[in-house]
């Protein structure tokens, strides 16, 4: 009988190498791919074969001008700026292998897993409008639906990676850790909305697992008054990590 040759795992990042009764726990090597970015409080040298980009929440409930905060009276310009700026990002950051991983709020249909505190954020009265309220063609916020799709302007790729998260944080109540973990990634960008909330929080907790967070500054924006963005960035740079620009960025990928 032949022997078998192959790799055992979720990706070719995180896989044992099995070889008749031998198997080989020591994981494919990488290269380590340095860059060096110009970044707030102080220059980052990141290794981009550690690294992945995590996309919050830019879906068209929150980005769309047809979408629910647009129905609800939200004015939803200022979430849509960042696409543009994801998008130029996108190509560089694929052709240098970085995981993208989108983290879009996606509900349960029957909304099990969401308490009172979380219903209560767009439902303060109890009338049933907020989370999970009847939309055309699905529910707020519900996974698999338009409301949970992709705004207009951002596509993905193969490979990309699609995590849905029912909570400020991606972290909490979500399978996010684990995929990071198997991507063997070390270090974290950040892009999307709301700056101030989904992208802060989960931020904090991927900080707090002892993950390198950096803060796209421009790839990023939130729907709330201007000195919530800065105490957003105040805060990253002051406790978490570090705030950069798409476009030193760029160049680095260079």
């Amino acid at each position: 009988m032949p022997e078998h040759h192959g790799l055992i795992g979720p990706n070719s990042r995180n896989a044992w190498r099995a070889d008749g009764r031998t198997v080989t726990l020591a994981r494919p090597h990488r290269d380590p791919r340095p860059v060096t970015v110009e970044a707030l409080p102080q220059d980052v040298v990141a290794d981009l074969a550690a690294t992945a980009l995590i996309v919050v929440d830019m879906q068209n409930d929150f980005c769309s001008p047809d979408g629910w905060l647009a129905s609800i009276g939200v004015e939803v310009t200022p979430a849509r700026t960042p696409i543009p700026v994801i998008a130029a990002l996108l190509p560089g950051l694929r052709a240098a292998g970085v995981p993208v991983v989108w983290l879009n709020w996606g509900n349960r249909p029957d909304r099990a897993n969401l308490p009172p505190g979380v219903l209560h954020v767009y439902d303060p009265d109890g009338t049933g409008g907020g989370i999970g309220a009847p939309l055309p063609g699905g529910r707020v916020l519900e996974q698999g639906s338009p409301s949970a799709a992709l705004v207009a302007g951002l596509e993905t790729a193969d490979g990309d990676l699609h995590v849905s998260k029912y909570r400020m944080s991606g972290f909490q109540d979500t399978e996010l850790d684990s995929v990071l973990r198997n991507l063997r990634v070390d270090t974290l960008l950040f892009a999307g909305v709301n700056a101030d909330q989904c992208v802060l929080a989960t931020l904090m907790d991927a900080a707090n697992l002892g993950y390198d967070v950096l803060l796209l500054e421009d790839a990023v924006a939130t729907t709330s008054p201007g000195y919530c963005m800065q105490a957003t960035l105040y805060n990253v740079r002051q406790c978490f990590g570090f705030t950069l620009g798409s476009q030193a960025l760029r160049e680095a990928l260079k």
